[in-house]
């Protein structure tokens, strides 16, 4: 099962990004728990400092914008 973490404070962009990565994820065919990091003083333990941020299995895939559906399948394979 893939462990997909959105790090963000709930802006439009982080919305967008979860939305994203829930439909590729399901598209894929993927198992996956997805978990919401909201808490800012959690951010320094994945290095990022820019949201929103996209962290699969523990590593930082990308940071500061929102993939396209098919770079965001890509990165979650």
């Amino acid at each position: 099962m893939k462990k997909l973490q959105i790090l963000g404070t709930g802006c439009a962009k982080c919305n967008q990004l979860t939305q994203v990565t829930q439909k590729a994820a399901e598209e894929l065919g993927l198992a996956y728990e997805l978990e919401k990091v909201t808490d800012l003083m959690r951010f320094p333990e994945f290095g990022v400092m820019i949201t929103p941020a996209l962290v699969v299995d523990g590593t930082v895939k990308v940071t500061g914008r929102v993939p396209t559906l098919e770079e965001a399948k890509t990165l979650i394979r």
